[in-house]
């Protein structure tokens, strides 16, 4: 690497350059949504909604409102509906529904309204309509104007978490370098991690741009991209320079040799530390969500361009500074102590000498930092992720203060006969079950080809429906043809409650088990649905993923320390920290603690992905500390023999440093607490305080006593499963 530093130094220029002009319009392949899987029974419903019944695929909300005017009187209305006019003849645009058309779209005090815009589009791909839509509209004289909806709220996600990004950058950069100059002393060494972090990320984001043109990826990898990517670049950068700051003072200067030996020993373990970041981050790729999945192979990106930055360029930089990389010097940092002294070594005798006394009351500590995720409540995005001063967020507020939480989100019933919808028996079935969902305590109302406006006798019921061509005809619309074709009908049951409410999951789980009967088939979509049909499939993936990702950090790590416990000690200190965030999730997001402070609103409950994508995330980062600290211990333990002796100069010579690597993360991550979109909120969030427990109370406290527990055993291997692993020394190779 020294003889070629500055062919690496130009090839990374060239990257820079390739990536500077790409860097504005990243986002611009990129989408949004994902949250959402083919293979629900909701998804199901809505496909047969389209074919059969032609159904829309989206609908925009236009929100019309007025203290003064009444909006039933013919002055709102007309108003409404000049505020309309030509819509029709947008792109896209299927049918419009007005308040004239349905007495249910103004609201109970007369004073709102609202009118409903079909789309042929899904509402991830309508929402980039939406700007051409708005200009469309005409400002009523006398009523505001809300746009609202779910292309609406994905139009909102896009310039939202790119502000948020701005400014998670702009914290994030100065604080990582404060952090730098902290550890460092110097201005020279704490600017060649964040450089070489800088460098990782554009060529990340040059890389998903490209992707992004051939595969989905969110909108939401970008934020990833900078949270973990410059958390990572700059973590193996620290390693790198602190290491070869040690060497070139223990060679007297010879910087190609302190390069080399650098390479040799923090270099592999970096390499290690790497592939046990991949593995967590690769778990992603057992969902069907294109979100997770993107996430997945954002993150498997970062991975390789953190390793690959500190591995490459920064030894050629480190070649190039030489002997000037503690020039600006701005701190004198004290001189590190070596072998069985020092903080870190006193701290770890001071945990070893009772390790019993230690370990319980921290374990019980972190199990109590865990328990409110006991009663953790996942539910899937809707706006209220988004802050309030975006429209979308105001039409949803509204909408709901006006119209009721379960008005909005309709459980949505499909029924389809392969003999045909509309004999008696079937429609004896139709209405049987429309009456039924009216009796459930839960349902306010009940639409359907049999009970469209109120309940009605059958016979009644069943005449309109056989006049309405006739009707028709007369220029009399009874709206009936929304309900019911020869092949599939609908029913609309309106809940009194909101989509996620304890109770709409327990009459969705009632409608799902009733039979209607007469030979038709049942499927249900509608807000409740939804969230319990994702949730159900991610959490059936996620055990996978989890096993997945346990079993093949397992065994990186039996090869690289050959010891058949330290691997499992090392599983168990992970899933303590990570669940210790996962009560944070619930304390903070869910029962909404300190929410004026961190300025969100409670959601009352945990968007279902958090949990997933923090666990891929912070079981490789934990493990990527645990690499570094027992690669010292090991090192020591093969010089000695003493376990005590091992543990406590292990983490001595790797103690300040992991600890200075998990702040930078901590202040990038924690960064992320200052956006506006609540799920970018609370992975910050968790990220920040996970890889803090991790890095003081896991690290300083767990560890040291459980290895003094364990002694000799943490190095047990038996012979028949060492003979098939490669002999590996970290006398000579350790960071």
């Amino acid at each position: 690497m020294v003889r070629w530093r500055w062919q690496v130094i130009a090839l990374w220029g060239v990257v820079l350059l390739a990536a500077l002009p790409i860097l504005p319009k990243v986002a611009e392949p990129l989408k949004v949504g994902g949250f959402s899987s083919p293979h629900t029974e909701a998804a199901r419903a809505r496909a047969v909604m389209e074919r059969e019944l032609g159904a829309t695929a989206s609908q925009l909300v236009i929100i019309f409102q007025s203290d003064t005017i009444d909006a039933h009187s013919p002055e709102f209305q007309g108003q409404v509906a000049a505020a309309l006019d030509g819509v029709d003849q947008l792109p896209n645009v299927v049918d419009i529904i007005l308040p004239t058309d349905e007495p249910h779209l103004i609201s109970s005090d007369g004073t709102t309204a609202y009118a409903l815009v079909g789309l042929d589009l899904p509402p991830e791909e309508a929402q980039r309509d939406v700007p051409a839509f708005k200009a469309a509209l005409h400002q009523p004289e006398s009523l505001t104007m809300t746009v609202a909806g779910g292309p609406a709220f994905y139009a909102d996600i896009e310039p939202v978490s790119q502000r948020d990004l701005r400014r998670a950058e702009l914290i994030a950069f100065p604080f990582a370098l404060v952090a730098l100059l902290l550890v460092f002393g110097s201005l020279v060494a704490a600017l060649v991690p964040l450089a070489v972090g800088g460098l990782g990320v554009a060529a990340v984001l040059l890389s998903l741009y490209w992707i992004g043109h051939g595969i989905d990826l969110s909108i939401f990898v970008l934020n990833l991209a900078t949270m973990l990517g410059l958390g990572l670049a700059v973590d193996c950068s620290l390693f790198i320079t602190s290491r070869y700051r040690e060497e070139l003072g223990r060679l007297q200067g010879d910087v190609g040799a302190a390069v080399e030996r650098t390479i040799a020993t923090a270099g592999r373990a970096i390499f290690f530390s790497g592939i046990t970041v991949l593995i967590g981050l690769s778990g992603l790729s057992f969902f069907s969500f294109m979100f997770l999945r993107s996430v997945g192979i954002a993150g498997v990106i970062v991975v390789f361009f953190a390793v690959l930055a500190a591995l490459t360029l920064l030894p050629a930089l480190l070649a190039v500074i030489g002997t000037r990389i503690d020039r600006g010097r701005i701190i004198r940092m004290p001189a590190g102590e070596e072998g069985d002294h020092g903080f870190w070594a006193a701290l770890s005798h001071k945990v070893m000498a009772p390790p019993v006394l230690v370990l319980i009351p921290t374990l019980a500590f972190l199990l109590f930092l865990g328990s409110p995720f006991l009663n953790v409540n996942v539910s899937s995005p809707d706006a209220t992720i988004l802050p309030n001063d975006l429209e979308s967020r105001q039409g949803f507020n509204i909408l709901t203060e006006k119209y009721g939480e379960g008005e909005i989100s309709p459980f949505v019933i499909v029924l389809e006969s392969p003999g045909g919808m509309q004999g008696d028996e079937q429609l004896h079935a139709l209405y049987d079950l429309s009456a039924w969902l009216a009796d459930q305590p839960e349902i306010s109302r009940v639409q359907s080809a049999m009970a469209y406006d109120q309940p009605v006798p059958f016979n009644q019921a069943k005449a309109l429906l056989t006049a309405r061509s006739n009707l028709a005809r007369l220029g009399i619309d009874t709206r009936l043809d929304q309900f019911i074709n020869d092949n599939a009908a609908i029913v609309l049951a309106y809940p009194r409650s909101y989509p996620n409410s304890a109770e709409n999951k327990a009459l969705l789980d009632r409608i799902r088990a009733h039979e209607p009967g007469a030979g038709l088939t049942m499927l249900v979509d509608g807000g409740t649905a939804e969230i319990v049909d994702v949730v159900d499939v991610m959490y059936h993936d996620f055990p996978i993923a989890i096993g997945m990702i346990v079993i093949a950090t397992y065994l990186v790590l039996l090869i690289l320390f050959r010891s058949v416990l330290l691997p499992l000690k090392a599983i168990a200190m992970n899933t303590l920290s990570i669940l210790a965030s996962y009560g944070a999730l619930v304390f903070f997001f869910q029962e909404g603690h300190f929410n004026h402070l961190l300025r969100f609103d409670a959601l009352g409950f945990v968007e279902a992905s958090l949990p997933v994508i923090m666990f891929c995330i912070l079981f490789g980062l934990s493990m990527d500390y645990e690499v570094f600290l027992l690669s010292r211990v090991k090192e020591e333990w093969e010089k000695t023999g003493d376990n005590a002796h091992s543990v406590a100069v292990g983490l001595q010579r790797s103690g300040r440093i992991i600890t200075s690597a998990a702040a930078i993360v901590v202040v990038v991550t924690a960064s992320f607490v200052s956006a506006d979109v609540i799920l970018i909120k609370a992975l910050g969030l968790g990220i920040a305080l996970a890889v803090l427990i991790d890095a003081t109370i896991v690290r300083a406290l767990l560890v040291p006593a459980t290895m003094r527990l364990l002694g000799k055993w943490n190095w047990w291997m038996p012979e028949s499963i060492g003979r098939l692993l490669p002999a590996r020394s970290f006398t000579e190779e350790s960071t």
